[in-house]
């Protein structure tokens, strides 16, 4: 869902950035959240699916969610084979957040899908998805701009942040994050990677 017009909601103002019925539907999942899911520990990954999937995400019987992840909504997030948000993730996702087959996302990382127009004397809240391809790895606490594609393979180094896209199969820190090498060819895993994520 996109965001409403800032001339017209006027958020600077204390007015909402989305619908009444968005709204709702995020407070819902909140609760929801906050009361069984959050908390929960380690070895309940199929319980934390399940209450994501019935909010709308779509979360592959493999994927592994943590204890103490935040997603702000549920619809927007999409995890293929095995891919892993670690504990403490922030899926910041008023845009898709997609993550491929084995990406992983490790603890205290931010994925953040929003930004605002600075030139907008509005200031228009803008999103963009942001897409973790197969086998990259975003590491602890590092930070994931809009619009970002993390390519396949590539690493984004502990508290590292980016706002480009990573090129598939490098290694990335810093901030803002520089190319530091390529990763060797014995990292590259073997297995196939199912089409899709």
């Amino acid at each position: 869902m996109k965001p409403l017009d800032a001339k017209i909601s006027n958020p600077r103002m204390g007015g909402p950035s989305f619908p009444a019925r968005h709204r709702l539907f995020r407070l819902a999942w909140t609760c929801v959240w906050v009361l069984l899911g959050r908390w929960t520990p380690v070895p309940l990954f199929a319980w934390r699916r399940f209450l994501l999937r019935c909010f709308g995400a779509r979360i592959d019987p493999t994927a592994r969610i943590y204890p103490g992840v935040e997603v702000w909504y549920p619809p927007n997030l999409a995890m293929a084979a095995h891919a892993c948000l670690g504990r403490d993730v922030t899926c910041y996702n008023m845009d898709r957040i997609e993550l491929g087959a084995r990406a992983t996302v490790s603890q205290g990382a931010h994925l953040c899908t929003g930004t605002h127009d600075v030139d907008d004397a509005d200031f228009q809240l803008v999103t963009r998805p942001i897409a973790v391809c197969a086998n990259a790895w975003i590491a602890a606490e590092a930070f994931v701009g809009p619009g970002v594609i993390v390519g396949e393979g590539a690493v984004l180094g502990a508290r590292a942040v980016t706002f480009r896209h990573l090129d598939p199969w490098t290694i990335y820190a810093g901030n803002p994050a520089r190319e530091l090498r390529r990763r060797l060819e014995q990292d590259r895993p073997a297995l196939p990677v199912r089409p899709g994520l």
